[in-house]
């Protein structure tokens, strides 16, 4: 089957903008999935083939977070603005703007997982499911495993990264050229990263006012406000079938995904072995194949 006919536009939100993609028929009856890219301040693109979904008839809604892409972008915005409460108000609006909040899926990747979390967390009416992938259930967490996958990298490869963040350099293209083995190994395993990942990657670097001010300089030096937020206090509280896809060499290593196979009352967690962070690009014919499965067993 082919991809359906796709829309593009964009919703106001508070005095801002969200950019949005619609593929597929919203009112068809099957729960539409919305995707909830990571970063924070990444963008859709690296989830442009989550539009795959639509050639079963699955409606599938790609928007970009405030501060990035398509949407209002406001460099000069700082910490206290860009809070948790602001993207999930987000999201909710985006929702009652499509006309789709009585009926929807989340899927949410990396800090998306996260965000999707919470949202469901708390119960809204119209929520079918979740899917959490490579998403920790806390950043203390995160960083506890970062830094075993850190010293598990060549000598002096994190001695280079460990010094830069010491001297507060990370803007710095040595830097910049330490993070790379870590990237190739628990990121995007890919050689060379495809395009929609690289879409992404340099949107960040474009504009990185959202991902430095609440992640930090790197994925594995989290020194934004995020650092010691997570979700572990009330994933008990979800009450949707939950998926959890994860990759055998994620940067979200199982100590990090755990709490959500714990806590979550309905929850299933699938491993995809020859991927890292970005299994939908890295395995994606394993991944529609979980993905769908789910989404069948739900509808």
């Amino acid at each position: 089957m082919a991809l359906a006919p796709s829309a593009k536009g964009s919703v106001p939100f508070r005095e801002h903008r969200t950019w949005y993609r619609v593929t597929g028929d919203l009112k068809s009856g099957k729960p539409v999935v919305v995707a909830v890219h990571g970063g924070p301040g990444s963008t859709h693109d690296y989830l442009l083939n989550l539009a795959e979904l639509s050639a079963q008839g699955w409606p599938v809604v790609h928007y970009d977070q405030i501060g990035n892409g398509g949407s209002t972008h406001l460099p000069d915005r700082g910490e206290d603005f860009w809070t948790v409460q602001l993207f999930l108000d987000e999201l909710d609006n985006l929702l009652g703007a499509l006309g789709i909040s009585d009926n929807y899926v989340l899927f949410g990747q990396s800090w998306g997982g996260l965000l999707a979390a919470k949202h469901a967390a708390g119960r809204p009416a119209g929520l079918r499911g979740l899917v959490v992938a490579n998403a920790p259930a806390s950043y203390p967490l995160w960083l506890q495993e970062a830094k075993v996958l850190r010293d598990r990298l060549p000598l002096e490869v994190n001695d280079t990264l460990l010094r830069h963040e010491a001297a507060g350099t990370t803007d710095s293209q040595e830097y910049f050229n330490a993070m790379m083995p870590f990237y190739l190994r628990h990121v995007c395993r890919m050689d060379p990263w495809p395009r929609d990942f690289m879409a992404s990657f340099m949107e960040v670097y474009n504009d990185p006012t959202v991902y430095r001010t609440m992640n930090g300089p790197s994925e594995f030096h989290v020194i934004g406000t995020l650092k010691d937020w997570g979700v572990t206090d009330c994933i008990d509280r979800i009450a949707v079938p939950t998926l959890l896809i994860t990759g055998a060499h994620d940067e979200a290593t199982p100590a990090t995904v755990q709490p959500y196979a714990d806590l979550i009352p309905d929850v299933r967690w699938e491993i995809l072995e020859n991927s890292s962070h970005m299994p939908h690009l890295e395995e994606p014919e394993k991944f529609l194949e979980v993905l769908s499965s789910y989404l069948h067993r739900i509808h």
